[in-house]
């Protein structure tokens, strides 16, 4: 009944992403980017250090590069998180985040630029350096939905609303 008010009184649409944020899809998002950061930082500080000293020069250096852009985009996705999560508890505003937001650099990182150079590196690096670009690739998705400029989803007409409009249409035509 509530959906059939909001469609016949004309309200405001509901905002899918204010739920998705604030909902269990978040949380597990949040919990999937901080276990990636831990496992992540595990694995540097101890297997990834020794494998690191067993390769020959040019995959070390390839490694060291490599572990520096998994880094870098686990710090930037943390930081994404941690802020958008301060939203979600009350701590700060949309506007106040949006206001951070130029502090976290999300922007889409490719491998590394020689395919058979990644493929050298250890599994485990490449294993974490794929996961943590999937991941940032959703949060920069779910960032731009979160940030789209005012009236940005409202300038294509709804699918769904143009079908309600004409079912009335043909139903008010008959009588």
């Amino acid at each position: 009944m509530r959906a059939k008010e909001t469609v016949e009184s004309g309200s405001q649409p509901i905002s899918f992403i204010d739920r998705l944020t604030s909902a269990e899809g978040f949380s597990a998002l949040f919990r999937e980017g901080m276990t990636l950061v831990e496992e992540a930082a595990a694995y540097l500080d101890g297997q990834g250090r020794e494998e690191s000293k067993a390769l020959p020069r040019a995959a070390s250096l390839a490694y060291a590069a490599e572990s520096m852009r998994l880094t870098t985009r686990l710090m930037q996705i943390a930081s994404w998180l941690l802020l958008q999560r301060a939203v979600n508890h009350g701590e700060m505003t949309r506007s106040q985040a949006a206001s951070e937001r130029h502090r976290v650099k999300l922007s889409q990182q490719d491998l590394a630029s020689n395919p058979e150079v990644f493929e050298a590196l250890p599994e485990k690096l490449r294993h974490l350096s794929i996961h943590s670009m999937r991941l940032q690739a959703r949060v920069i998705h779910l960032d731009q939905l979160i940030h789209a400029p005012a009236g940005h989803s409202s300038q294509r007409p709804s699918p769904v609303g143009q079908q309600i409009a004409r079912l009335r249409d043909a139903f008010s035509a008959g009588v």
